[in-house]
């Protein structure tokens, strides 16, 4: 049995996202819009509630095409508050949309997103060295920086907890245990 990091239980849908998406690298914007989105709705509630909904938001969000996100209607927001497959709260379904606008503003000064975010950790992730639960933060400095500079744009529900989730989400920050299997891989 492979060891895993102390959050992982038994569920298939944890399982699988550990390990194979969590903590590795993600450089193409649309993954990095689609985990902003899924992150921001995370924000006081568990990530295997997100999971679980995650082909749900898929569906309801266009695939999470930014482009079409953006451009969403009355009529399109509020048949996203009707739809009880994803997380029906109106200030984070109007930020998501608000967000895809922002995304493509920061996409058109940098040239990607994803130049834009990395350049926060120069490109490659930062490798901590984690041995228990208690040393793994919530957020950092660095966090408290990306969260500010993106509240300045405009962006929502991007705190430094939630930016801190999307770090380790993406990749910027690798947090896989020291005994976890995926630690350095």
């Amino acid at each position: 049995m492979k060891n895993r990091c102390f959050w992982v239980n038994n569920d298939e849908l944890y399982i699988d996202y550990h390990d194979n998406e969590w903590g590795t690298p993600v450089y193409d914007d649309a993954t990095l819009f689609e985990f902003l989105v899924l992150e921001t709705f995370q924000a006081g509630l568990s990530w295997i509630t997100i999971l679980k909904k995650r082909e749900n938001f898929r569906k309801a969000f266009d695939n999470f095409d930014y482009k079409k996100i953006a451009n969403y209607s009355d009529v399109k927001y509020d048949a996203l508050l009707q739809d009880a497959g994803i997380i029906r709260n109106k200030l984070k379904v109007r930020s998501t949309i608000t967000n895809a606008q922002l995304f493509m503003e920061v996409q058109k000064e940098y040239g990607s997103f994803s130049k834009f975010i990395w350049s926060y950790v120069g490109g490659k992730p930062i490798i901590n060295k984690f041995n228990k639960r208690e040393e793994v933060p919530a957020t950092t400095e660095l966090s408290n920086k990306i969260s500010k500079d993106l509240k300045k744009l405009g962006f929502k529900f991007v705190g430094s907890t939630v930016m801190y989730a999307y770090m380790q989400a993406v990749g910027m920050v690798n947090d896989h245990t020291t005994d976890c299997f995926k630690y350095l891989t």
